[in-house]
């Protein structure tokens, strides 16, 4: 037992180091005085100062977190909207049509789904840009946010909501003050899916970009193509740090809620025995 669980972290080492030291390296050399990733020239931070000099990057990484922050936003009202359809839905062949078709697109190959989207927008006459991409990021978001509540909603207590019906409250006070609470680390979980997917997008980005307007994705892969630049990486880097920093955030904003929920559990026990 003792070997296996070695070997377990041995392999779960490597897994980390596989991942993480191209992106280490990546960082490291986004400091090089040197113009290429061969040779270390001198510490430098002349490719951030070449970064922010960089006007057109500056404004597509606004357009990026603008596009990111919106899809999220939009993608979990609706997502959510979605859940409570699906989890409300009595007929079990209609709400295992639904959840099929909500994985189908969890799955499906973002080529596929970037090339639907451009077909679809070329038919109508939809011009491509912010508007396109926005549509296309909230579309494949959705399915995201479904995945993230649904096990919330069913891990619910029937017996808070039998007991908001009893004392009289209707749809809305009950969607409000009873399940949206109870479910919103899910809700939470799914925005903050949304967002990065949103933010890290290319493929389906890639098809649905036009008149001028790209991300950071679409970019870097542009850039990329006419010859790596130390630019790109210190871009990279920054994209990381903003990740990381993310993750942090939100695990921060689980542990607390988690921390509520059980500090809410353990009052309302002694009144509710007392009772």
């Amino acid at each position: 037992m003792k070997k296996a669980f070695k070997w377990s972290n041995l392999y779960l080492w490597f897994v980390f180091i596989l991942l993480y030291l191209p992106i280490f390296f990546l960082i490291i050399y986004s400091f090089n005085a040197g113009d290429v990733m061969q040779g270390w020239d001198g510490f430098s931070l002349k490719h951030y100062a070449e970064l922010l000099a960089d006007t057109r990057i500056i404004e597509i990484v606004v357009n990026t977190f603008l596009i990111a922050l919106l899809s999220s936003l939009l993608a979990s009202i609706l997502g959510t909207a979605g859940a409570l359809y699906i989890y409300d839905q009595r007929n079990q062949l209609i709400k295992n049509i639904f959840l099929s078709l909500n994985n189908i697109l969890l799955v499906s190959p973002d080529v596929i789904i970037g090339a639907s989207f451009l077909i679809l927008f070329t038919v109508v006459g939809f011009s491509l840009g912010f508007a396109s991409v926005l549509l296309s990021h909230i579309a494949f978001s959705i399915p995201i946010v479904v995945l993230m509540v649904l096990p919330r909603l069913q891990e619910m207590n029937q017996s808070l909501v039998a007991a908001a019906k009893d004392l009289g409250a209707n749809n809305w006070q009950m969607l409000s003050r009873v399940i949206l609470p109870v479910i919103s680390p899910g809700i939470l979980a799914g925005f903050f899916m949304a967002f990065t997917y949103s933010l890290d997008d290319f493929a389906v980005t890639f098809f649905v970009t036009g008149n001028g307007f790209s991300t950071l994705s679409v970019e870097i892969y542009s850039r990329a193509r006419q010859g790596v630049s130390l630019e790109i990486n210190a871009l990279s880097a920054m994209m990381f740090i903003v990740s990381l920093v993310l993750v942090l955030l939100y695990y921060v904003i689980s542990t607390r809620s988690s921390k509520n929920k059980k500090r809410g559990t353990r009052l309302v026990t002694p009144a509710t025995e007392g009772l």
